[in-house]
């Protein structure tokens, strides 16, 4: 895997999601370049293709529902910019090791206390997706293998479990919190070195030039 940090790592995707969603419609030239782009930053961050494969099925069929009634030729073009916006954050975040999501947002250039609210959505989500990981472990236990057996198991009760499991949860890390010191602000300050700075840098201008360049042709 690529050696940056996380706060550079989520930076970089997020320079190919904005360039490729700012793109001029159906400027296929660009967007083809912003695909191999992302193929090439899924390579460097040596994505699970299965992983990736199966999750980018089932956010397409989603997005399916929504791009289709725009017409087939309009619908094609944000299908495609959709699949490459994907690729990049799914990379990232597909790649992103346990309880880090929340280094990664200090980067973000946001308000200090919208990024404080990111953050603590950071810190929960990881732990519903936690409780849901040991629910189908749960599940398989019983013999309930695949993704046909999770959804049998999946009913409006399971949902509400994992609720409460997920709140009694985050109580305790709360508490946990309090008890480090935590007095209603989080150390949200992440500074990038001159080296990622010019490769953040590199990257913003090779993704303005892209874009405007769509704008050109």
């Amino acid at each position: 895997m690529l050696k940056l940090s996380l706060p550079l790592r989520l930076q970089l995707s997020l320079v190919i999601v904005v360039g490729a969603a700012l793109l001029k419609h159906h400027a296929w030239y660009c967007l083809a370049a912003y695909g191999a782009i992302a193929l090439l930053w899924a390579g460097l961050l040596r994505v699970p293709i299965l992983k990736l494969g199966g999750l980018l099925g089932t956010e397409l069929i989603f997005l399916s529902l929504l791009a289709l009634p725009l017409g087939w030729e309009r619908a094609s073009f944000l299908l495609v910019r959709s699949l490459i916006c994907l690729i990049a954050m799914n990379s990232f975040l597909l790649t992103l090791p346990p309880h880090s999501f929340g280094i990664a947002l200090k980067s973000l250039p946001v308000p200090a206390p919208l990024k404080e609210n990111l953050l603590l959505a950071g810190q929960y989500m990881e732990i519903l997706l936690s409780e849901v990981t040991r629910m189908q472990r749960s599940a398989q236990l019983r013999g309930l293998n695949g993704t046909a057996g999770w959804l049998r198991y999946a009913s409006a009760s399971m949902i509400g479990a994992l609720y409460l499991r997920s709140l009694d949860r985050a109580e305790r890390v709360y508490a946990a919190m309090v008890t480090r010191g935590y007095n209603g602000q989080l150390p949200i300050d992440s500074a990038f070195r001159p080296k990622e700075r010019f490769v953040l840098l590199t990257a913003w201008t090779i993704a303005a030039c892209l874009t405007l360049t769509s704008y050109r042709i």
